[in-house]
């Protein structure tokens, strides 16, 4: 691809784009495919197709593996870095001969990448004092099997202006679900749960957004962990089990990323298994799908507790609109019912238009247009970074 082809790409009004999304819980890949016509505020996008494609069993547990605090391993991690963009080209071939959409005509493809490592706060090392993060899934390796220009590394870019380098979606929540009329706050509950506050009243630099704490990677640990179970499918362990007050104490207490000040984001570096292991050792007599329960209702719990406590004065919101793998979890959804009370309506992301599974790939779809446009997507008041910016690295074919 010539310099002149990418300026025609980035003028074209109607492209046909594919987003990546593979998160913390690290249980495949999701892949989708978009039309999207317009970009910034007057972005429209019809979604033609979905699929959530696997990586293989010893794959995954290799990339949880490097992924845990001091238990990676520089050849493996240089091995994934390109494997996991082999599976990312698998998982998007396979889309479109699912729907049978040429692979020709895909303009973009934008890949959030398999995050190995995020170290947001700032650390003083040799005479710097740097933060950093690491996305794995190579957009250059992508963009060459493929043929397609590729976006990725959507984080690095804020990061190394003094940002979060997350969460990234609050620009496409507000550009897709602003309101006039109501105060929205859109929750998505991967392995990290993030949410966003959409005031009716605010612009898109006042957006609120970040990391509330836990999603689904505790309570996917715990059940692989007691049960042998890659999740706990739609709360049926938990709905077993019965609250336990201590565990939920010893949660509250110990768990300092609930109470830290935004902006702020996290990931399995901080509720990864040394998080859980002393819990584990301390209760090792009480039931386990109490323990599960118990941890499942934590993380509705931290979702409110962040409301309560950094956006209730500013925003009261009334709808609070549920993504992720979380959503499909009742015992989550009827948790943060009882935490939000009855003027905060809950509900899924779907009833709005748009596919909960797909939501954040659907994102990266959305930041590679804006990337390919010049439009800087990373909102300073959200991630804390110096200035707004163009976020991602653009991969020729």
């Amino acid at each position: 691809m010539k310099l002149k082809e990418l300026n025609n790409l980035s003028l074209k009004k109607r492209k046909y784009i594919i987003g990546l999304m593979s998160g913390t819980s690290v249980d495949g890949v999701d892949v989708v495919l978009t039309n999207i016509n317009g970009n910034g505020i007057k972005t429209r996008i019809k979604q033609l197709g979905f699929i959530t494609y696997p990586f293989p069993k010893q794959m995954q547990e290799m990339i949880l593996r490097n992924a845990e605090t001091n238990s990676g391993n520089v050849t493996e991690i240089c091995k994934l870095n390109f494997l996991i963009a082999r599976v990312y080209v698998n998982a998007i071939k396979t889309l479109c001969r699912k729907i049978k959409f040429p692979l020709n005509n895909i303009d973009l493809i934008g890949s959030h990448g398999q995050t190995i490592h995020h170290l947001p706060i700032k650390d003083k090392l040799f005479g710097y004092n740097s933060s950093s993060t690491l996305q794995i899934g190579d957009p250059s390796v992508i963009a060459k099997l493929t043929g397609m220009l590729t976006v990725g590394d959507f984080r690095v870019g804020d990061v190394a202006l003094g940002g979060q380098g997350a969460p990234l979606v609050p620009y496409f929540d507000y550009i897709i679900f602003h309101s006039k009329e109501k105060n929205r706050a859109l929750l998505n509950i991967g392995g990290i749960s993030n949410i966003t506050i959409l005031n009716k009243k605010f612009k898109v630099d006042d957006v609120i957004a970040f990391d509330t704490g836990p999603g689904n990677m505790l309570i996917d640990y715990l059940s692989k962990q007691f049960f042998d179970k890659d999740y706990d499918k739609d709360g049926k362990i938990a709905k077993r089990g019965k609250l336990n007050s201590e565990v939920f104490d010893f949660l509250r207490k110990n768990d300092t990323f609930v109470e830290r000040k935004p902006p702020k984001s996290t990931g399995r570096e901080y509720y990864g298994q040394n998080f859980l292991n002393t819990l584990i050792k301390r209760f090792k007599n009480i039931p386990q799908e109490n323990i599960i329960r118990t941890v499942t209702q934590f993380t509705a719990y931290s979702v409110f507790r962040n409301y309560e406590k950094f956006i209730h004065k500013e925003t009261k919101i009334e709808e609070l609109i549920i993504s992720g793998g979380g959503a499909r979890n009742p015992i989550i959804v009827d948790d943060l019912k009882n935490y939000f009370g009855k003027l905060v309506s809950v509900k899924n992301v779907e009833s709005m238009g748009i596919s909960s599974d797909a939501k954040e790939a659907i994102c990266f779809a959305v930041l590679v247009n804006e990337t390919i446009s010049g439009n800087e997507t990373n909102i300073p008041r959200v991630t804390g970074a110096s200035r707004k910016t163009i976020l991602g690295k653009i991969c020729l074919p």
